[in-house]
């Protein structure tokens, strides 16, 4: 009665396998569909100012922002070479600014590309090639409070894939076994580090991972042994599982904020000695920040021409 059932379903399944694929078989590529969801990460829509539009609903928000943040990615850093070479993926930067800014729990300045051509257009107004008015004088760059820095820790596709040896004990566990056999798990790790500029003190650091299953089609329809062509897997991006690690990170991050206080050295201040004294060391110190008189450094006042 065994043997009967598995043709019957076999049969039927290789029939809906075979419909399926005539019915692609006559039809033409369609046109790219502007905002299709299945393209998609886990940053969404777009940001102006304080406001916002289509931005994923678990992003985490503040009312306020707590200051000015400049992305700093280390190009030089191994992680970055893996990323952009084995995965071709771009920079973090441009997904992480994104998020940021809809967030509105930083104000982001430009310390990047951008940030040259900023230059430039001041140095055609110092050379008196700007147009009278247009004010790109000095004195209105915006100070970075916090430069934040991302991080990949793990990046890896194809982690999992077992199940298939299910069928050596029972012809009725092969198509089980083939299924299970027949997916793997993509996996990305990621790291955020939130540094006050003033002093260089780590304010903040945070951890995220996300992950997602793909499936070998052949292994679902066919249970492992009659796909042939059909045996490839769907294809997550790498970026997409990365992307949403760092969504991760960025959401712990701000909730860890919420609840921020700063650390202290009691007696001394930060950077006075410690309290880890060795043996004919100096003494700890107490420190001190100085007056805002002798650190403010107010802007030249051009004369007018007479």
């Amino acid at each position: 009665m065994e043997p009967t059932l598995t043709f019957k379903f076999s049969t039927i399944t290789l029939v809906l396998a075979s419909t399926v694929l005539l019915g692609l078989a006559g039809c033409e590529a369609t046109l790219p569909k502007l905002g299709t969801t299945g393209s998609q990460t886990t940053a969404t829509g777009a940001a102006a100012g304080e406001a916002t539009q289509n931005a994923n609903s678990v992003l985490e928000k503040c009312p306020s922002p707590l200051g000015t943040v400049a992305l700093v990615e280390e190009t030089s850093a191994d992680w970055y070479r893996a990323f952009t070479t084995e995965y071709r993926l771009g920079s973090t930067v441009p997904v992480l600014r994104l998020m940021i800014q809809q967030s509105n729990c930083f104000v982001v300045v430009e310390r990047g590309r951008a940030f040259a051509n900023m230059e430039r257009e001041r140095a055609l107004m110092a050379q008196g090639q700007s147009r009278a008015g247009s004010n790109m004088g000095g004195g209105q760059i915006v100070a970075a409070d916090y430069s934040m820095t991302p991080e990949v820790l793990i990046s890896a596709r194809g982690t999992g894939g077992a199940g298939g040896g299910l069928a050596g004990f029972s012809p009725g566990l092969s198509l089980i076994g083939a299924i299970a056999g027949g997916m793997r798990t993509n996996e990305a790790n990621t790291l955020l580090m939130l540094t006050d500029n003033r002093s260089g003190v780590q304010v903040s650091a945070s951890q995220g991972n996300a992950s997602n299953t793909d499936f070998n089609v052949g292994a679902v329809l066919f249970g492992g042994g009659g796909g042939g062509g059909m045996g490839g897997y769907t294809n997550t991006p790498q970026g997409k599982v990365i992307i949403a690690a760092f969504t991760d990170s960025y959401n712990q991050m701000v909730k860890a904020l919420r609840l921020y206080k700063p650390q202290r050295v009691t007696g001394q201040g930060l950077g006075g000695g410690g309290k880890l004294g060795v043996d004919g060391g100096a003494a700890p110190s107490q420190t001190y920040v100085p007056s805002e008189k002798s650190v403010v450094r107010k802007a030249p006042v051009k004369k007018a021409a007479p």
